[in-house]
């Protein structure tokens, strides 16, 4: 027997079909999480091939807290103090003037957002605006290994459960669908290996974007293609007919 997604018992269709859609609402999320992390990096808000080079490259020309002062955080102090903690971080964060000028200036403007109940970084320690101050190299060799591993494991069950969906759909051709559930295994490693190639040269950048979009575009087509299958596409019996019953028969209470 020839199992299709059109054919799959009404239980099956809903179990499938609440995945793919809780699925489709994390891609979501995970593409507002990109925005709102790497695509501040620049100090800009909006994606862009700029911010995939700062967040994996840096910005080698200057510091995080120069990049963040230039940027979304400019009018949250005047030209002044932003031109003395700038030059700080120029100069390389030195503690006697960090307790003369610096401290005073960031208690008044920063500390009431970044502070240890916060998910920032902690200004009231001097360390940690000290890390801020210094030359923006980019992604951590430790923090490219650990969210390696993650993606690698995390996204691999992703694609499997919607690749194995999708591998019931009968409108697709076989070599199509097996291309289909490939791509986005080739995809995930390209994204991967472009972080690291980027952390060693900007010129990989665009290698980042073409990963993402090429997993964005397989995760696409094989949602749209096994709900259109399940929903959609008329039922057929064994011999091909097709069934024009309806699915309230399986809301109707059994006496």
């Amino acid at each position: 027997m020839t199992y299709e997604l059109r054919n799959l018992p009404f239980s099956a269709k809903v179990l499938f079909s609440s995945y793919l859609i809780i699925i489709a609402i994390g891609y979501f999320v995970a593409m507002l999480q990109i925005l709102f992390t790497h695509g501040l990096a620049d100090g800009k808000f909006g994606l862009s091939i700029e911010d995939i080079v700062y967040s994996y490259y840096g910005n080698r020309s200057g510091s995080k807290l120069e990049i963040m002062l230039n940027g979304p955080m400019k009018p949250y102090a005047p030209p002044q103090e932003r031109f003395q903690l700038i030059q700080w971080a120029r100069d390389g964060a030195p503690k006697n003037v960090y307790e003369k000028i610096i401290k005073p200036i960031v208690e008044k403007r920063c500390v009431m957002c970044h502070n240890a109940n916060s998910s920032l970084p902690d200004f009231h320690r001097y360390e940690e605006l000290k890390a801020q101050a210094e030359t923006d190299t980019g992604a951590t060799i430790q923090s490219l290994v650990r969210v390696s591993h993650i993606h690698l494991f995390g996204i691999s069950f992703i694609f499997m459960f919607v690749g194995i969906i999708f591998c019931f759909a009968s409108g697709v051709p076989e070599y199509l669908k097996a291309i289909a559930v490939a791509m986005p295994f080739i995809f995930q490693m390209t994204d991967i290996a472009s972080w690291w190639l980027t952390k060693l040269s900007p010129h990989f950048a665009w290698l980042v974007v073409a990963g993402g979009a090429g997993m964005a575009m397989s995760f696409v087509f094989m949602w749209i293609v096994s709900m259109y299958e399940m929903w959609i596409v008329p039922l057929r019996d064994r011999s091909g007919t097709i069934r024009t019953e309806s699915y309230s028969r399986y809301l109707r209470p059994r006496h």
